[in-house]
């Protein structure tokens, strides 16, 4: 198998993984939750790696290792997901094969306990690509998948983090208030942390193929069935085996309007960039140019991987073919 200018060497793998990119100060962190994210994001990258090391496909791969992160209440997606103005958790979940183009993403679900296998099965037993709310929640629970009552995802962290969000009346999104406004309001230092959370995977299997999975609880406090950029292919989420396979996490409206996943994709296929230099170009430079931040992690068919982020830090971690795993944090 070949790409444009570089043989694939078949017998490779790779797996790289996010927990969400935000203000992560080593000064805010206790020793114990730190390591507490440390074991988780190695958790999450053990159960992606064992499908590779079997021979399995990027797609298994990715969905092991997102299960893991939805189902730990550290991470804003599954599990630890945040909670809407309404009290309720709304998540969102996309993934996509690179060798295929094959892609399938659910939005605005309450009952799916692990919404990257929904957003896998819609990619594997539908015509469709998106899927929202009930529906979603309906054909989950027709292929088999875990539904749980919403109080599953009730965690004392994210309803302590909403009711001081609609205290602070951070996020106020009635038509009185202009988008500008809001965009104030996001910015200020206090509330940058009510947009992150966000967890993603990024996977090169055994057969040279690439593939790459996203899943959030979404914004703190957020109204009138708001969808940021992770169910969104191209935005979010984006694999295509002639470039690379991208995982974003950060400000969803921004990534949303820079198509930022596919813009990666697309700068390493038609400009010619490498994979790292083409992460940076779009998260260093166009996302914050357009009052956006945020990370992504993203990997290519020889097993490269890219790491970028314009934040305070980035939960990130990788293990390559020879087993060793290597989590990061901070800047």
């Amino acid at each position: 198998m070949k790409t444009s200018d570089n043989t694939i060497d078949t017998g490779n793998i790779a797996l790289v993984i996010h927990g969400g990119a935000g203000t992560i100060l080593k000064k805010n962190m206790t020793p114990e939750k730190e390591a507490a994210y440390r074991a988780a994001l190695t958790q999450a990258l053990k159960a992606g790696y064992n499908v590779l090391q079997k021979g399995g496909k990027s797609v298994d791969a990715v969905e092991a290792a997102v299960n893991i992160l939805e189902d730990n209440p550290l991470f804003n997606a599954g599990k630890g997901a945040v909670f809407t103005h309404d009290g309720k958790n709304e998540m969102d979940a996309s993934i996509m094969d690179g060798k295929t183009l094959m892609a399938g993403a659910v939005a605005s679900v309450h009952t799916i306990r692990n919404p990257i296998s929904a957003a896998k099965a819609v990619m594997l037993k539908s015509p469709h690509v998106m899927m929202i709310g009930s529906g979603a929640e309906q054909f989950a629970k027709e292929q088999g998948l875990t539904i749980v009552d919403p109080s599953y995802f009730y965690t004392k962290e994210r309803w302590d983090q909403l009711q001081k969000a609609i205290e602070e009346d951070k996020i106020q999104m009635d038509h009185s208030d202009s988008s500008k406004k809001i965009t104030q309001l996001l910015k200020q230092p206090g509330n940058r942390d009510y947009k992150y959370g966000t967890v993603g995977a990024c996977a090169l299997d055994i057969n040279g193929n690439i593939a790459a999975a996203t899943s959030t609880g979404g914004m703190t406090n957020k109204r009138f069935g708001r969808v940021g950029d992770s169910p969104i292919i191209g935005a979010g989420t984006y694999a295509n085996n002639n470039s690379c396979a991208v995982s974003c996490t950060g400000w969803g409206e921004f990534f949303i309007r820079n198509v930022v996943a596919h813009d990666v994709a697309a700068l390493v296929e038609y400009k010619g960039l490498s994979l790292k230099d083409a992460a940076d170009e779009v998260i260093m430079k166009k996302v914050p140019a357009t009052g956006g931040d945020g990370g992504l992690i993203a990997i290519n068919r020889k097993g490269d991987i890219a790491m970028s982020f314009c934040t305070e830090g980035m939960y990130r971690g990788y293990v390559k073919k020879d087993g060793k795993i290597v989590i990061e944090i901070y800047k």
